[in-house]
C-alpha cells in the first residue's frame, strides 16, 4: 500500500513516533521552566520577609534599648 509523500506505513510509523517524543520533550522542558519560574518567585518572596524580619527584630531591639 502506497501513502503519499513516499512513506510506507512502517515510516509514517516513525514519523509520528518522533513528532511525539518531540511534543512530549517539548511538553517537558515547558514544565521544567514553569518550576524554575515559581522557585524564583518564592525565592524572592522568602529573601524580602527575610529582610523584613531581621530589620524589625534591629528596630524592635533598639526600641527596648532605649
Amino acid at each position: 500500500m502506497r501513502v503519499p509523500l513516499g512513506l510506507d506505513t512502517e515510516g509514517l510509523t516513525m514519523l509520528v513516533r518522533i513528532i511525539g517524543a518531540i511534543v512530549v520533550m517539548w511538553i517537558a522542558f515547558m514544565l521544567i521552566g514553569w518550576i524554575f519560574s515559581i522557585f524564583k518567585v518564592l525565592l524572592i518572596v522568602a529573601a524580602v520577609g527575610t529582610l523584613g524580619a531581621i530589620a524589625y527584630g534591629a528596630i524592635k531591639r533598639n526600641q527596648i534599648r532605649s
